[in-house]
């Protein structure tokens, strides 16, 4: 099984790899866009990196952070448009380094790269902490709530990481204006939220109990 599953995983990573790479330096019309590679670096590094120790560690939970296929239309909705975000996106942060539209200093792509790497490391906890953590909206067999570690904080970390990822992602790359593309995610995942909730108070044993235990969905004090 772990041979087949490594296949899978080296298939989509570089698979993942090839399309971002279209994504940046086609329309840059250069290899020479150095925010391009460091992006690259701080993205796909750390990710082999985690899913080299699931295949080791949790074959079960790569398995599960693999499939990508959603079941709930609204949430493939959210998908749709997210991926819809990340071409528009890279697209016109590559054609901003190409055309000089905007310019952000050194400090500021290097100051977003070490947020988005603590933001990787915040992703890499909620894995730990949560065996049941599918890519895909679902209720598992013999799934239970997680009320501890991060959880206890806040009902949806592991989106909380995935928000400051893709709001440094832009800055990475060096372009305002697709900070303002980047900007549509907030409401993409809080829609996702919302849908997800419906479900699991819906189908998991526990999950209404444990929304009145954790007030907050996303940020402390805020939502």
């Amino acid at each position: 099984m772990k041979d087949n599953l490594l296949l899978n995983a080296l298939v989509k990573l570089c698979g993942g790899f090839a399309l971002v790479a279209a994504l940046l330096f086609l329309p840059a019309g250069t290899f020479h866009f150095w925010n391009a590679w460091l992006f690259i670096g701080v993205y796909f590094i750390p990710m082999s990196i985690t899913g080299l120790v699931l295949l080791l560690k949790s074959p079960e939970l790569l398995k599960k952070r693999l499939r990508i296929k959603e079941n709930e239309p609204a949430q493939k909705v959210v998908i749709a448009l997210s991926l819809l975000m990340f071409v528009g996106g890279f697209i016109i942060a590559a054609l901003d380094f190409r055309f000089g539209w905007s310019k952000l200093p050194i400090w500021a792509v290097i100051a977003a790269a070490g947020v988005f790497l603590l933001a990787y490391a915040l992703y890499a906890e909620v894995i730990r902490e949560n065996a049941y953590l599918s890519r895909v909206v679902e209720v598992q067999e013999n799934q239970q709530v997680i009320d501890t570690g991060l959880y206890g904080i806040i009902r949806h970390p592991m989106y909380f990481a995935t928000l400051l990822l893709f709001l440094c992602t832009p800055l990475m790359l060096g372009s305002l204006w697709a900070s303002l593309v980047f900007l549509i995610y907030p409401f993409l995942i809080v829609k996702r939220i919302r849908n997800e909730e419906a479900l699991l108070e819906k189908d998991l044993t526990g999950y209404r109990a444990y929304c009145q235990k954790v007030k907050y969905r996303l940020i402390p004090f805020i939502w």
